[in-house]
């Protein structure tokens, strides 16, 4: 049975309050432990309240830790440490620096105090002072790993990539809240499931969970993501009335696609980078579409392809197309399924405008990506029951799509899907594309694809099943055309027009990966924006266009819980 644990802010020696609360919480929930983050006591501390709390009249309701904060622990507390004495029933001292695993099986590392940076080298030697070592800190990375993380002060850049900390309208910096870099490294390496430390005000703050640049360990697939949950509890009975309390459960199902809102741990520090070959750099662009300018000088071709030979392709952490990238725009992305993901492209071929006469208000633009890291959707690149899955979310994807933009639009929009998959790809996705559906009823759209591979001398498009799902081998572009037009008399039901066209090309063919791009924006009249680079959106109107299409996709997106 999973562990019910409940977590205080700083109590401030308010002990008679904070306790008559966690009894009452305690009868309906029946918490297996509690917490006190920052100080259980104050500096003046209430001698009659804690000589109660020390004779046992003041109850407390379960078994509750709590470790040492930014003020000292009252003298009388000191000596039970000291003798060794239980403090009063049901109260546990963690220590100033520990790893404690609880009856329930938690695992709970510990470090109190304030950093002392007077103090060059070595660990603490007692055990109640409100200060601690940097060496204090590198000592407990030993432990590993860790369910719970509690500390006084927060890691230094937990704000980082944060939303909610820019919700808060605090300016947070390391001098107006109290940071520190080696507990940073302590909370990188122990990847715990939740840190607690204490509020420097009276705020609460309780930031995206996060993740890690890269995995554990090579077991991810079994072991799933290291998640870690960050929240600073308000002060007890608190002026502003912020958060001072907090229940949770300790679930250790393995988490296999990080939650939306989620973001990459704060603490990643980037390795200098080489510089990119052109390859790399053509498709090494967060939801974009590379333009390829070509190069004719032989020499140059075959040093950059000696330079792609010796260069491995990016990682997960440095893929503009996987979740674990620092400099992922998480304010793009829309909807995070099981297997794959939607996000708004970046530099859209319409413009938020392009598609309102037809009832749409922002681009419609939109990448469908795969959560594995892999260079195209085969079996030579996944498991062949990831490929399945992959491909049929993605698909789901595409096909929720088609129906948000047809209902949108009262059928006068259908779509455009295209996949272009290479050997050397970095991440395979599809991206989507509102079209009129009158040019995909009369023809112009398969036309435009079929017209510009011949002059591109790129080959002729094949005829494919609309709705296949077999693997194809090689290099190739896929591409699927939809649109729904109105059924007979103004009835429901409307006539499904589906192509699905397929061009392979050889792997040492210098495919342009703007093609379809081009095509399509010679089709809509949009030739000025055919280079995503060219279209200068700022973080606001990225962040606009999410908004709107999360509003008019939400009917569709399976990936959303029902409402009951």
């Amino acid at each position: 049975m999973a562990a019910k644990i409940f977590v205080f802010g700083s109590v401030n020696g308010q002990l008679k309050s904070a306790f008559s609360k966690l009894s009452a919480l305690h009868a309906k929930n029946a918490f297996s432990f509690a917490i006190v983050t920052g100080n259980l006591f104050s500096d003046a501390q209430d001698d009659e309240q804690l000589t109660s709390f020390l004779d046992g009249s003041i109850e407390i309701a379960c078994p509750t830790y709590f470790t040492v904060g930014t003020t000292a622990l009252p003298s009388r507390i000191v000596e039970k440490i000291e003798a060794d004495e239980e403090i009063a029933p049901n109260l546990h001292y963690l220590g100033k620096r520990s790893v404690t695993k609880t009856s329930e099986g938690v695992r709970i590392v510990t470090l109190g105090g304030m950093l002392d940076t007077t103090i060059v080298g070595g660990t603490s030697k007692e055990q109640h002072l409100p200060y601690h070592t940097v060496d204090d800190a590198k000592a407990l990375r030993g432990a590993k790993s860790a369910d719970i993380l509690l500390t006084t002060i927060w890691p230094a850049d937990i704000w980082k990539n944060s939303a909610k900390a820019k919700d808060l309208a605090i300016d947070f910096t390391a001098a107006t809240t109290p940071s520190s870099q080696a507990i940073a490294e302590l909370c990188a390496t122990l990847k715990p499931r939740y840190h607690f430390a204490m509020s420097p005000a009276d705020f609460c703050f309780e930031r995206e969970p996060f993740f890690p640049e890269t995995p554990a360990d090579g077991d991810a697939a079994d072991k799933g993501i290291a998640l870690t949950r960050f929240l600073s509890m308000a002060p007890w009975a608190n002026a502003a009335k912020a958060k001072s309390m907090y229940a949770f459960s300790i679930n250790r199902d393995a988490i296999i696609t990080p939650p939306v809102g989620s973001t990459l741990t704060p603490f990643y520090k980037p390795e200098a980078r080489k510089k990119r070959t052109a390859d790399q750099a053509d498709e090494f662009s967060r939801f974009a579409n590379p333009h390829h300018d070509g190069d004719n000088n032989n020499n140059n071709r075959r040093r950059k392809q000696q330079r792609r030979e010796r260069s491995p392709p990016p990682g997960p952490e440095r893929c503009f197309f996987c979740l674990s990238n620092p400099n992922l725009p998480t304010h793009m992305v829309c909807s995070v399924g099981d297997d794959a993901y939607l996000a708004t492209a970046k530099g859209p071929l319409p413009a938020a405008t392009t598609f309102a006469k037809q009832g749409l208000d922002f681009p419609g633009h939109v990448i469908i990506t795969p959560l594995t890291h892999a260079p195209s959707l085969s079996t030579t690149a996944m498991s062949g029951d990831e490929v399945a899955r992959t491909f049929k979310e993605m698909t789901r994807f595409r096909e929720s799509l088609q129906g948000m933009v047809a209902a949108q639009s009262g059928r006068r929009l259908g779509a455009v899907t295209w996949e272009i998959n290479r050997a050397r790809n970095i991440h395979v996705h599809w991206q989507f594309l509102p079209v009129p559906a009158e040019m995909v009823s009369k023809g112009l759209v398969e036309a435009g694809f079929r017209v510009l591979a011949e002059d591109f001398k790129l080959g002729k498009f094949e005829a494919r099943e609309f709705g296949s799902a077999d693997e194809i081998e090689g290099d190739y572009l896929r591409v699927w055309i939809w649109a729904e037009e109105e059924g007979e008399e103004g009835g429901d039901g409307g006539r499904v027009v589906g192509k699905s066209l397929l061009l392979r090309f050889d792997e040492g063919v210098r495919f342009d990966l703007q093609f379809s791009r081009k095509v399509m924006a010679k089709l809509l009249g949009l030739e000025d924006r055919t280079f995503w680079q060219d279209i200068g959106q700022s973080e606001k109107e990225e962040t606009a266009d999410v908004a709107r299409f999360r509003e008019a996709f939400k009917e569709w997106d399976f990936t959303l819980a029902p409402v009951a």
